[in-house]
């Protein structure tokens, strides 16, 4: 025990707890430990006084909790319980308000599919969007309302496109996410044909073109019937025509990184010039791809949700929604049109 410093009566006494035969008491035993114990830290006044104020931060916590007792916890769970009521009972209210509401005015603005009811809804407004563009959804589990599936959104589609036709807007654009109709585009044509022709009849309905980015147009036969003014048929120049684009998440995104990617290989092989890309130049080239930037976008939702919309085509897009509408339907279409008509465009002015 030479090494540790550990005399041979030491040894016994940390072995046995005995010196001599006498039994060690607790005290003893720490002392004769304290020489092989490392020195204690030497406790600063910065460090009492933290752990000082520690424990006044305890005790004031521990005092305000027991100053809370069941009478005031009890007022405060009334008084929560109370204000989340008065809120649920004013957005009941307010929704089912407007259910009513627009209950009546579906009822007595119904357009029973006939275009000039609709010319008649329209034609005291003082301005109409030349490009008009929606946002539907593809519901598979909507069944409840009739919208669900494929079926459903062709059907919405076509109504749509029969209203905007109606109120003599040219252009209509509709955004779904998915871009499921794009696979569907002679079908898609043939339903909205249809739909044009229930509601102006064979002989009067609009000349119409599907077209979607990357894909070819579908449009109707580029002339009429010779005898078409023996008929009474309108000459097909005289028709109004309707322009239908069919939008997905992916022509926003896939469309701009191709352009970047062009315009750099065009920018390395000096076809064109750095200070020559500026915002017009890629404003142009989206018009040219995707579509003009529209006037107003329709959401059926009743909240804001663009869902992945292109942004390059909503920088000065009047955006309409209706709070607690779900589904398309006329009376929404109808009201975006009557708030379109009265927004000031400013344009930074």
């Amino acid at each position: 025990m030479a090494t540790t410093g550990i005399t041979p009566l030491q040894e016994t006494a940390f072995r046995r707890g005995t010196i001599g035969g006498k039994q060690l008491t607790a005290k003893e035993r720490e002392e004769l430990l304290k020489p092989f114990l490392p020195s204690e830290p030497a406790t600063s006044s910065e460090s009492e006084s933290k752990k000082k104020a520690a424990r006044d931060r305890r005790r004031a916590a521990q005092q305000s909790k027991r100053k809370h007792g069941p009478v005031k916890t009890f007022v405060h769970f009334a008084v929560y319980h109370f204000i989340a009521l008065l809120f649920s009972i004013f957005f009941r209210f307010r929704r089912a308000y407007r259910l009513v509401r627009g209950k009546i005015v579906s009822l007595l603005k119904y357009h029973h599919r006939t275009p000039e009811f609709i010319a008649h809804d329209v034609k005291h407004l003082e301005k109409m969007p030349k490009h008009l563009s929606v946002i539907v959804e593809y519901q598979e589990d909507d069944g409840s309302q009739g919208t669900a599936g494929l079926e459903g959104l062709v059907n919405d589609v076509c109504e749509i496109a029969a209203w905007t036709a109606s109120a003599g807007i040219p252009f209509l654009s509709v955004y779904e996410r998915t871009g499921v109709l794009k696979n569907y585009l002679p079908q898609t044509h043939a339903s909205i044909w249809s739909t044009l022709e229930g509601y102006f009849g064979p002989q009067r309905k609009p000349t119409l073109s599907l077209r979607a980015p990357h894909l070819s147009s579908y449009s109707p036969p580029n002339t009429p019937p010779q005898n078409a003014e023996l008929d009474g048929e309108v000459p097909k120049e005289e028709r109004q025509h309707l322009t239908v684009l069919l939008l997905s998440e992916h022509d926003g995104r896939d469309t701009i990184v191709d352009l970047t990617r062009t315009l750099a290989e065009m920018a390395q092989k000096g076809d064109v010039q750095q200070a020559q890309i500026n915002s017009e130049l890629i404003d142009a080239q989206l018009n040219d791809h995707v579509s003009s930037e529209p006037d107003l976008l329709i959401l059926f939702s009743p909240t804001v949700q663009l869902k992945g919309y292109p942004p390059w085509q909503l920088r000065l897009t009047e955006i309409f929604h209706l709070p607690d509408n779900k589904g398309v339907n006329y009376q929404v279409f109808l009201r975006a049109l009557y708030n379109f008509a009265k927004v000031e465009m400013r344009l930074g002015r």
